[in-house]
């Protein structure tokens, strides 16, 4: 939803805040974790509406830290792990590219819907109350969002460029 690993990490926090400040004025503890949501939504389209003049990316230092430390203060250097075929790594980072491509460039109406019942395994009642809007309303939505993602992996896919294509001329 935030577009940005930072973003959403800075929206989790805000989220959570909130939550706890506010969590001794929840009637139904029964709506916990749709209630929750709906902060994390709200918080989320607050971000991205400030940060319109912000920079296109924000370089973490982790990102830059060649070495991790251990909880136990020393110092450990993290090894890649070789144990899945560059080229199947490679092929999944496409696909995982080209989905997250085709999610980000769904209406807003449309990725909410589709973020929320397929990554978040919201239920189609959480999802209407989070959202504000019908039941009917979200699996409308939810159906054309899929259909939308659907079109868009096969496009990329048959496409001479596309991830399985280069794969087939090579024989593999």
């Amino acid at each position: 939803m935030c577009g940005h690993r930072e973003d959403a990490e800075e929206v989790a926090q805000e989220t959570l805040l909130k939550v706890f400040e506010n969590f001794d004025q929840i009637r139904e503890p029964e709506r916990v974790r749709p209630w929750v949501f709906r902060i994390a939504k709200n918080a989320c389209l607050m971000k991205r509406r400030k940060s319109v003049f912000a920079p296109a990316v924000e370089l973490s230092l982790d990102q830059l830290m060649p070495v991790r430390t251990n909880a136990d203060g020393r110092v450990a250097i993290e090894i890649a792990d070789w144990s899945a075929l560059p080229d199947d790594l490679l092929l999944k980072a496409e696909l995982r590219d080209t989905l997250a491509t085709a999610i980000g460039e769904l209406p807003e109406i449309y990725r909410a819907v589709l973020l929320l019942r397929d990554l978040e395994e919201l239920s189609t009642q959480e999802t209407a109350h989070i959202l504000e809007l019908t039941e009917d309303v979200v699996k409308t939505r939810l159906h054309r969002a899929r259909l939308a993602v659907r079109q868009k992996l096969d496009q990329q896919l048959r496409s001479p460029h596309g991830a399985t294509a280069g794969k087939s001329k090579q024989g593999g």
